[in-house]
């Protein structure tokens, strides 16, 4: 059984503001839900081993999505190729609040610097990358409000996919049932605003 909670996507939206750089995500006092997509051998043996490993490579930069809309806007809700598994990953809270705290925005002219000097020193020294970008409704039209998406490589990633992880759920079949219900039947993961006063 699941251990995410959720609701009406209608109810939801009628909640959630339309505009903002927004952390919409699925949380409680010890953890916060993110979400990835991957091919299906990488997703496998992560629900198998709950840590990501075997055909994951700790090498290159893994992007994680605390909206799931957005993760549904990027996978083509788990249809393109290479995305066809959607993972629910539940992180210790402090683990994803050490990610924001670490976070350099990945262009200059968003990352708050006075020069592009400095922001090239902190991206140097972080292993963490962020970016704001228009959440999507189901449909995968553009909305107003922005959505993060954090990048993770060396360290970071590796805490990431192992001591950091309290559990990884496939919810593939969640979604494929939900993608072709209107919206007055949708079912969406219950998502509320996350504040980090140190996000960008």
């Amino acid at each position: 059984m699941s251990t995410l909670v959720f609701e009406p996507y209608l109810d939801q939206l009628a909640r959630w503001p339309v505009e903002g750089k927004l952390i919409l995500a699925q949380f409680d006092e010890h953890s916060v839900v993110v979400y990835q997509a991957f091919r299906p051998e990488i997703a496998l043996y992560a629900v198998e081993h709950q840590r990501f490993g075997g055909p994951f490579s700790l090498e290159r930069m893994s992007w994680i999505k605390p909206g799931f809309l957005w993760m549904m806007y990027r996978s083509g809700w788990a249809s393109k190729p290479g995305q066809e598994h959607i993972l629910a990953v539940r992180l210790k809270r402090e683990g994803f609040d050490a990610i924001l705290a670490e976070a350099v925005a990945s262009s200059y002219h968003a990352s708050g610097f006075g020069s592009r000097e400095e922001w090239q020193r902190a991206v140097t020294r972080s292993d963490i990358r962020l970016q704001w970008d228009p959440d999507h409704d189901p449909k995968g039209n553009n909305q107003t409000r922005r959505a993060i998406q954090l990048g993770l490589r060396g360290e970071r990633l590796r805490r990431y996919a192992t001591s950091w992880l309290l559990e990884i759920e496939d919810i593939t079949t969640f979604v494929q049932e939900q993608a072709p219900k209107p919206y007055e039947e949708l079912l969406l993961p219950r998502e509320e605003i996350y504040h980090a006063h140190q996000v960008l």
